[in-house]
Order: structure tokens, then C-alpha cells, then sequence
């Protein structure tokens, strides 16, 4: 399939934000964007970078109706001598295959999409940050469009790319954050679609992350769907319990999010020879370690946010406090070490970075 690259007019450039302390996250995008459409008939046809544009959707497609899409975040950071680089941008893409195939939708060739998804970041290169902690966020997009009312899968789709400039995810930046921990709404449950990166699982959060933020915390910690008393994920990332020498994360278990940033740090602290474990726990694990002390540092992970702190866990009408509500040294090493990578400040052990310019 033949990528065509159409730039737009110099003349109708958008301006490029100059203050990278106000770019806040996922409001501002660049002058241009992927798409590529699917049929039975043809398969994946049309490929081409193009000016940033609305998209023109019929009222009965199916993404409207019955949500057959998937999506993938990303980033694209400004590092060592003025280069390029993305951070495991293939995982991300066979991610999304994998939501494609529970989502019933065709899968793209990683390859070309990987091929497309780098020359639309060198075409919007003037759109990345230089800033310490900001990025170009790359967010690739699938969706059903067939016009017709009716339970089934779609037969054509759109693929499309966009990206903006951002900065840190929370307002708190890399500071601790405290988190609510949600007993009576559930998000997703094994056998569905929780370990999908799809709008379905966002929208079932939304109630209690709008009640948490009105009670004055940052995300809602999930609990398990059946018992409701085993940890799961954050809103928006997977997170990690330090317990005395130990650290904690839920399995992959069919309800939670497969996280690239967590499988990241798993294979981090193993290098590291820091014990890490993918196991069940509960939440009265967690407050019983809380109260003796053995609970060390709790963080979140994910690209967004990259690590998050946890400083408060509040838990049926308690604040729990969590290393005395600071950045704790695990917490803070991850942190910086994936930076450096990312950034290419610092070699890469992994193989996970790329520079691309």
C-alpha cells in the first residue's frame, strides 16, 4: 500500500503553542494527521498523512451505536542533541491488534503503520516540546463505521493518527497524588473487555472517577468486579504496592489493562534485582500493611503519566497515607531512569527506544 503525504498550506498552519507550561494534556493537536479506511471488498486502502480535519461520520455508524473502536497513547519526546524518539511504539501497535481481534475489527500491519506513524511525527516535528516532562502525545484511533442499526460487527472501518503537544497528565506534574477507592462501581470484569484499550472501559469509569474528583482526589482505584475487595487499576494507569522489600501488581487476568509503561517497570526491577510479583491482593491487604508499616511506596504506571506517586488512599470514609505523603526512592528512581531513556539522555538496556530523525 502507497502512503501519500499531503502537508498543508503554509498558510494554514495552526500556531504552535509557545508556553509549555500551559499545554495541560490532550487539548491541542498539530497540523496533521494519519487516516486509511477498510473494506472487505479492498482491505486496508487509502493511506495518507493530510491536513488535520473533522472527520464526516454517518448517523447510524456502528462506533455510535454499539462503540466497535479501539485506541493506543503514545509519545514522541525531544531528547538528547535535538533528536526524535519513541519509547516501544510496536508494543503499543500490537496492543491494539490484540483490542482489534476482541473488538472484531481488522488489524493493521504494523509495519506500515509504524512506517506512517514516524513521518507523521518528523512531518509535525516543530510540534514537540522541548520542556523537561512534556512530549508530543500520539493517540492512533480504529472505528466501525458501517451505517446500520443492528448487533454485529462492522464491515468498514477508519484508522486514523493524530498528535499534539503535552504536558504533564495530573496538575499535581510529578508530585504525589491521592486516590479513591471505589467499592461500589465496578469497571470491567473477566471474560469482557477490561483488558481492551477501548472507550467502553472509559466510560464505565466516568460516574465514580466525577465523584472522586468532587471529594478531591485524582482517580479512582478499582476493586475486582466479583468480590470487590481485590486491587485491579487506576482510572487510567496499572499500579504498584511496595511491601517492606516487595513489589505488587495485580495480574493480567483478562480485567485489566496489559500497561507497556507497567511491563516496563517490571522488567526494570527484575534488572535491578528488586523482588517484583504479579499477584492477587486485597484491599485489606493493603490498609492492614498500611497500619503496620509495611507498606512502603504505592505508584501508578502508565504513558500518560509515566510514574504517579501515591501519597493518599482513601478507603470506606479513611485517609490512608502512604511514605508519609512524599515521592518515595523507588518511586523517584523509576521515574528518572525511564526519562533518561525516553529522553536519550541515558543508554538503553532494553532495546525499547528509538530515534527516529
Amino acid at each position: 500500500m502507497e502512503l501519500r503525504v499531503l502537508p498543508v498550506e503554509a498558510s494554514q498552519k495552526k500556531p504552535i503553542p509557545t508556553d509549555d507550561a500551559k499545554l495541560g494534556f490532550g487539548r491541542v493537536f498539530s497540523d496533521h494527521m494519519f487516516q486509511m479506511e477498510y473494506s472487505t471488498a479492498k482491505g486496508w486502502h487509502n493511506a495518507r498523512i493530510e491536513p488535520y480535519h473533522e472527520l464526516s461520520l454517518d448517523p447510524a455508524c456502528t462506533v455510535l451505536h454499539y462503540g466497535q473502536e479501539a485506541f493506543e497513547g503514545l509519545k514522541a519526546y525531544r531528547g538528547d542533541q535535538d533528536g526524535i524518539f519513541l519509547f516501544r511504539h510496536r508494543d503499543n501497535l500490537r496492543r491494539m491488534n490484540a483490542s482489534c481481534r476482541r473488538l472484531v475489527m481488522p488489524e493493521i500491519d504494523i509495519d506500515f503503520v509504524s512506517d506512517a506513524l514516524k513521518k507523521l511525527v518528523l512531518l509535525d516535528r516543530d510540534w514537540i516540546p522541548r520542556s523537561p516532562g512534556c512530549a508530543l502525545y500520539i493517540r492512533p484511533n480504529i472505528i466501525g463505521v458501517d451505517p446500520f442499526l443492528g448487533v454485529k460487527p462492522a464491515e468498514s472501518f477508519i484508522f486514523y493518527i493524530i498528535v499534539g503537544p503535552v504536558g504533564a497528565y495530573y496538575p499535581e506534574g510529578f508530585n504525589p497524588v491521592s486516590i479513591w477507592v471505589s467499592d461500589r462501581y465496578v469497571r470491567a470484569v473477566r471474560g469482557g473487555i477490561g483488558e481492551a484499550k477501548t472507550g467502553g472501559n472509559y466510560a464505565a469509569s466516568l460516574l465514580a472517577q466525577k465523584e472522586a474528583k468532587q471529594k478531591g482526589f485524582s482517580q479512582v482505584l478499582w476493586l475486582d468486579a466479583i468480590h470487590r475487595k481485590y486491587i485491579e487499576e487506576v482510572g487510567t494507569m496499572n499500579i504498584f504496592f511496595m511491601f517492606d522489600d516487595e513489589v505488587a501488581t495485580s495480574p493480567l487476568d483478562g480485567s485489566i489493562l496489559p500497561g507497556i509503561t507497567r511491563d516496563s517497570v517490571i522488567q526494570i526491577l527484575r534488572k535491578w534485582g528488586v523482588p517484583v510479583v504479579e499477584r492477587k491482593f486485597s484491599i485489606d491487604e493493603v490498609i492492614s500493611a498500611q497500619k503496620s508499616g509495611a507498606l512502603k511506596e504505592v505508584f501508578g504506571t502508565g504513558t500518560a503519566a509515566i510514574i504517579s506517586p501515591v501519597a493518599t488512599i482513601h478507603y470506606q470514609g479513611h485517609n490512608y497515607t502512604v511514605a508519609d505523603g512524599k515521592t518515595g526512592p523507588l518511586s523517584q528512581r523509576l521515574y528518572d531512569f525511564l526519562l533518561d531513556i525516553q529522553y536519550g539522555r541515558k543508554p538503553d538496556p532494553f532495546g525499547w527506544v528509538e530515534r527516529i530523525d
